[in-house]
């Protein structure tokens, strides 16, 4: 499936939120994520379906100051 996940186009076989974050070893509660400008909640990602084209931001936080 063609995805776009934080501006870049990625080739991915993920077909759920989850197994996206899976596949790209992101973990912790602590993830915000929105798929086309939408934001998915934690407890939603595992019934949140993929499409080609999707627009994925994850955003983690970051550490400094």
């Amino acid at each position: 499936m063609q995805l776009i996940i934080n501006g870049e186009a990625q080739t991915i076989a993920a077909t759920t939120l989850s197994q996206l974050l899976a596949a790209l070893d992101y973990e912790g509660d602590w993830l915000a994520t929105a798929v086309n400008g939408e934001l998915v909640h934690r407890e939603d990602r595992n019934e949140h379906m993929l499409s080609d084209n999707d627009r994925i931001e994850i955003l983690t936080p970051m550490q400094g100051g």
